[in-house]
């Protein structure tokens, strides 16, 4: 019986991972290198990082120069190139089959004129669904055993609705929506615009005692989901008020009937008006955190994570893509 329950142990915990391995045992070894690192914080990459840290196989990430000549895919950090911190080594012969990929989680707004890349980029890696590598702030993961536990999301609640602000700016649609909104319903301001700064440790703590939060992003664009919902509302516990791209985006990413859209509502008065009828309607209000029972969060925070996931879906990337427009590609409106 114990050998019998050891195996059904191995297969639970550890035939996962040995199946993972096997999948890929014949697969190529694929070597991704980032070119510089993102806004200059390096990552540790001794060790086999993507099998060790995620269980990716046959992945090799490096970040030194030396390894141009033999490296399947080269990654560009937008960021780097548009300040000129970094520059394409254009002067250097291209090995035949390598890829080059731009690699941004910035909005278009913020990604500079990216006409000068033309006929450079043979892939690009983005938050965006259509991106080549898509890697987006978080995501919903399957629970592997559905929890019918859901804990009760009324405790401790002592401010409607909350609001983690640093970047205010008087132009942002999101800044006139706070105003309407405040104007109906109170609204808890945290962030240091408000010289009230949270810690890391207290964010999601000084979330959960609230109904809603404003996961408001700064800048409208396709597919920009950002942490404000991952990480700061659905990990807060606060039923998420979602300002951003158009509805059907989040309902893509995001489970049904998890979230509150203001273009859902006539005005932000009528919004105002529904947010309080909901805080007192226990049962509507819980409705509102069924996904957990079927849905975990995960929020993505490490760069070598996400440069790892490459590996993941390099035999299914075009062999002979070129990218003769990226600016266009990138300034893309939702159709």
């Amino acid at each position: 019986f114990c050998i019998f329950s050891g195996l059904l142990l191995c297969l639970h915990k550890g035939w996962r991972e040995v199946d993972n391995y096997n999948y890929w045992k014949n697969t190529a070894n694929v070597t991704i290198m980032l070119w510089k690192w993102q806004f200059g914080r390096t990552h540790s990459l001794k060790g086999n990082v993507c099998w060790d840290l995620y269980k990716i196989p046959n992945c090799t990430l490096v970040d030194q120069s030396s390894y141009f000549p033999s490296a399947h895919i080269v990654v560009f950090h937008n960021r780097e190139l548009i300040q000129g911190s970094q520059q394409l080594p254009t002067e250097l012969p291209r090995p035949q089959g390598q890829r080059w990929a731009w690699m941004s989680l910035e909005s278009p707004a913020h990604n500079g004129n990216l006409k000068k890349f033309a006929n450079i980029f043979n892939m690009t890696i983005s938050y965006r669904r259509d991106a080549d590598v898509t890697i987006p702030f978080g995501e919903m993961l399957p629970l592997e055993t559905e929890n019918n536990l859901v804990e009760d999301s009324h405790i401790n609640k002592t401010s409607l609705v909350c609001w983690v602000v640093s970047n205010y700016r008087t132009h942002h649609r999101r800044t006139q929506v706070y105003k309407e909104l405040n104007a109906t319903v109170p609204v808890k301001v945290y962030g240091r615009w408000n010289k009230m700064p949270l810690s890391s440790e207290d964010l999601l703590p000084t979330i959960s005692r609230c109904y809603f939060y404003l996961a408001f992003e700064n800048t409208l664009a396709k597919d920009y989901v950002t942490e404000k919902l991952w990480h700061n509302a659905y990990k807060g516990g606060a039923v998420p008020v979602v300002l951003g791209p158009p509805i059907g985006d989040y309902k893509a990413v995001a489970p049904e009937h998890s979230f509150i859209h203001v273009d859902e509502f006539s005005s932000v008065q009528e919004l105002g008006k529904y947010l309080q009828r909901l805080a007192e309607d226990r049962k509507r209000y819980e409705d509102y955190f069924n996904w957990r029972k079927h849905w975990k969060v995960k929020v993505y925070t490490d760069w070598r994570e996400r440069l790892c996931k490459i590996c993941l879906q390099y035999n299914s990337l075009p062999q002979h893509n070129v990218y003769s427009d990226l600016e266009g590609w990138d300034k893309a409106r939702n159709t």
